[in-house]
């Protein structure tokens, strides 16, 4: 058996396609265009690349689109007060703060200062207990990400196993909330694990997210199951490989996602459809 490659590139550009039409439609018909407001402290140069991707994606799309660039010393209470004036402001509909923050910004009163109506990452507290009721207007982008490649390649989780391997609140969590909302059976392992092999053995669906290079076996993996990789790391050669043992894998998993190419180009994706959808819930309150 050779997997299926789950191509995140092919999945990314339809739907930018689809959310470039539905823009130009939202504007003509409300005079309101989508904006985004990206918000970058420091110089941390991973960030600085996802915050020039997500400025490029907003002028493909059709948004209007604000980065405010901020120095590393930047005090807690000036951020606070920036996205005071985001949240105030009628030509933004999301707000983006880029983590990580330097060490003197409490990044946890900065996902509660910003509105949860103009909350695209979907980090604030009411966000998350939406997703948790299954209630909500916007999806963690990676997650949701997730799930839009599984149904791309039509991938049922409805009565599979699923696993995800990471308990973050970025990814781990809301994706288990994810496949739960979706009639999966989900078990969620992590660093206390105890014979984690057990779990992924038995998995229709892996999901893997915990940022250990080629973490994840063939060994580890029964044949036929579906492996998507929300890792990226860096190796010493410079190369990137995700959380998955990728060659191997590939010889008995039904399907599995590259790194790069597979969920990494979904993410800013789905920030643009939270964008687009932030401001259509904005009109519908005015």
């Amino acid at each position: 058996m050779s997997a299926t490659i789950i191509d995140g590139k092919k999945v990314s550009k339809n739907i930018r396609e689809t959310l470039k039409t539905e823009t130009a439609e939202f504007v003509q018909k409300t005079g309101v265009t989508p904006g985004l407001a990206v918000v970058l402290v420091g110089n941390d140069p991973a960030s600085a690349v996802y915050v020039r991707n997500k400025h490029r994606a907003c002028e493909e799309i059709g948004f209007y689109s604000e980065v405010h660039e901020l120095p590393e010393d930047t005090r807690e209470e000036d951020l606070l007060a920036l996205l005071d004036r985001l949240n105030a402001d009628p030509k933004i509909h999301g707000i983006l703060v880029q983590l990580p923050l330097p060490k003197q910004i409490d990044a946890d009163k900065v996902i509660r200062k910003i509105k949860p109506e103009k909350d695209v990452d979907a980090f604030h507290p009411e966000n998350v207990g939406r997703i948790m009721l299954g209630n909500y207007h916007f999806l963690p982008c990676t997650p949701a990400g997730v799930m839009a490649l599984l149904d791309a390649y039509g991938i049922d989780p409805a009565g599979k196993d699923c696993v995800v391997i990471g308990r973050s609140n970025i990814v781990g969590k809301p994706q288990a909330f994810l496949l739960l909302e979706r009639n999966a059976t989900v078990t969620i392992c992590h660093s206390r694990t105890a014979d984690l092999a057990s779990h992924t053995k038995r998995a229709d669906i892996i999901v893997v997210a915990i940022g250990k290079p080629r973490f994840l076996k063939a060994d580890m993996v029964k044949p036929g199951a579906v492996v998507i990789d929300v890792g990226i790391n860096r190796l010493p050669d410079g190369k990137l490989c995700g959380d998955a043992d990728f060659e191997p894998i590939t010889e008995l998993a039904s399907a599995i996602t590259p790194v790069p190419g597979g969920v990494g180009p979904m993410t800013i994706t789905m920030l643009m459809k939270n964008t687009l959808t932030a401001a259509r819930e904005s009109v519908k309150a005015d």
